[in-house]
């Protein structure tokens, strides 16, 4: 059956009406079907034999050529962002040095370990990768031995059911070894040490995906260890709402640069004198590294740098190794701007909740050395930049008493708040816009000083809270990992044109009423996807060329609307 139209507009609207009758008598009795029919002949003027006759003209090519169809994708991404519209409060929780497989390797659906084999293989650097490594080597605590990992007798790590034999250079799940709540040694993660490791073939020629990870590690006996975590507190969670297993952190290497990219989207220069060994340097002839704290050419940080005007580390009271961020004139030379800023423009309001904030403006000994506390301060992002560090001046000395504070940076009304400050806003219903979380170290998983058990039990009593409070319903809570901590994972990141990244993967899990309960959300994501959803949802503009960049997608897909 052919049908002709007088106009386009005519025919597009009899597509629609047709399609709406197929649907319906396809599901519809004989008596329904009837009367459809007469509608149509209503309507067109063209009678239609049988629902039959309908379908297959439907599906006809004749039929299709002259039809565009609605993309499910274009209805799935609406509902998306309607959903996004609908959130009133944000929270983000960015946790500490945890790779994609070493937590969520085992997550049942999961791109994880089962699919690891193409880029297990670990060359060894000291035959000029002419050669694998085959025997995983014995972790080390603190440059030592660990004595928790048994020694084999030619040295490695033993298989822990038989001490006698060394164990494969193979994935382990270390706590086989020890308990989950035990505390590791750390592992490197530096900004040009990632990168050999990844092996993206920006430092020297590349042989293969990940396969230089053992080899630039200084604890490689912990590089391919994981914790299955699909049943701690935060793998629970998982399992309840959407977990992203394709997020990758932005930058790399460490913390200090992946909590600038958080709320950048770039690398911060460096616009003062350089120190004396600052300056980064590869021989990719002799192999040998030095990743310091800036590039190679000195203008950018990339490893940890403390803050000038905020709580700093008590190795580093010497104020012109520390770094002021211009987030305030655009005519001095630095200039770099913040979703901060972009917060403030707007009139959204914003806080970044940080553990032991108060106890480090008073005192930075006691924040760092108080095993209750362990303050990170190279964690503190904003309170690198001159709009909101907390005090007018640099100290040039530790302090136990609270250096001169900016009272347009300080005080109960600032951004930057303590921990404990969160719960008092969400019980008092003062929680602002957007809320970033940054636990104190004790809390925040990273191996070497805290273990994985106890943050991931901090993370659910937040999300406790908030499920408890009255801004559940249209809240969301993101957490993630600023890095991969020096472990692997077995999905070669993507690498961006900028040279800035991306790292490996990291865990990244999306709490909300308005998420898909029990999914897995495949996405490529990173940790600047964070960022284009704030922009999104609040109609601001990128902040650099990352997140200006189309290919990078927002985390709005991973939102949607519930029918029920």
């Amino acid at each position: 059956m052919k049908l002709t139209f007088k106009s386009p507009l005519q025919a597009r609207a009899c597509a629609l009406v047709v399609i709406c009758i197929a649907l319906v008598t396809l599901a519809a009795s004989k008596a329904a079907a009837d009367n459809l029919k007469v509608f149509n002949e209503r309507v067109n003027g063209v009678p239609l034999a049988n629902p039959e006759e309908i379908t297959n003209n439907v599906l006809s090519p004749e039929f299709a050529a002259g039809v565009t169809f609605a993309d499910p994708r274009n209805h799935e991404r609406q509902k998306s962002e309607h959903a996004v519209r609908h959130l009133r409060h944000i929270i983000v929780i960015y946790q500490e040095n945890w790779s994609f497989d070493s937590l969520y390797g085992q997550f049942p659906g999961a791109n994880g370990l089962e699919h690891g084999f193409d880029t297990l293989s670990q060359y060894d650097k000291s035959t000029n990768y002419t050669s694998l490594t085959y025997k995983t080597p014995r972790p080390l605590n603190n440059g030592a031995p660990d004595p928790n990992f048994p020694v084999s007798p030619d040295g490695n790590l033993a298989l822990w059911s038989d001490h006698s034999v060394a164990l494969p250079l193979f994935p382990f799940d270390f706590t086989n070894y020890i308990d989950a709540s035990a505390m590791t040694g750390d592992v490197v993660h530096r900004f040009y040490t990632e990168q050999l490791q990844i092996d993206n073939g920006a430092l020297e020629a590349k042989k293969n995906d990940l396969g230089k990870f053992v080899t630039w590690s200084d604890n490689p006996g912990l590089v391919l260890s994981y914790l299955d975590a699909t049943n701690l507190p935060e793998g629970v969670l998982a399992q309840q709402f959407t977990l992203c297993d394709n997020f990758f952190h932005s930058a790399y290497g460490g913390s200090f640069l992946n909590h600038q990219w958080l709320i950048s989207a770039q690398t911060p220069p460096w616009t003062t004198p350089i120190p004396a060994g600052w300056q980064s340097s590869y021989d990719p002839a002799t192999k040998t590294l030095h990743d310091n704290q800036l590039t190679f050419d000195g203008q950018y940080g990339v490893n940890t740098i403390q803050p000038a005007k905020a709580p700093f580390s008590p190795s580093t009271p010497d104020p012109v190794k520390r770094l002021l961020i211009n987030n305030t004139d655009p005519a001095q030379p630095g200039y770099v701007v913040t979703i901060g800023n972009r917060f403030d423009d707007a009139g959204v309001s914003w806080k970044w909740y940080s553990g032991g904030w108060n106890v480090a403006l008073q005192n930075n000994t006691q924040a760092a050395n108080d095993p209750n506390i362990i303050f990170q301060f190279h964690h503190q992002p904003f309170a690198y930049f001159t709009k909101y560090a907390p005090f007018l001046e640099a100290p040039n000395a530790n302090y136990t008493t609270s250096p001169p504070l900016n009272p347009d940076t300080t005080g109960p009304n600032a951004h930057l708040q303590d921990e404990t400050q969160f719960l008092a806003d969400l019980q008092h219903d003062r929680l602002p816009a957007v809320s970033f979380i940054k636990f104190a170290g004790i809390d925040n998983e990273h191996p070497g000083y805290t273990n994985v058990v106890r943050g991931q039990q901090h993370v659910a009593d937040i999300v406790r809270a908030v499920q408890n409070s009255n801004i559940w319903n249209r809240c969301a809570i993101i957490v993630t990992y600023d890095e991969n901590g020096g472990r692997w994972d077995h999905v070669a990141p993507p690498v961006r044109s900028d040279g800035w990244g991306t790292g490996v993967r990291v865990p990244a899990i999306i709490i909300s009423p308005l998420t898909r309960n029990g999914y897995i959300d495949d996405r490529q994501y990173e940790t600047v996807s964070i960022l284009k959803l704030l922009e999104f949802r609040f109609n601001l503009a990128p902040l650099a060329a990352r997140d200006a960049d189309p290919a990078v997608n927002d985390l709005v897909d991973a939102f949607t609307e519930h029918d029920d």
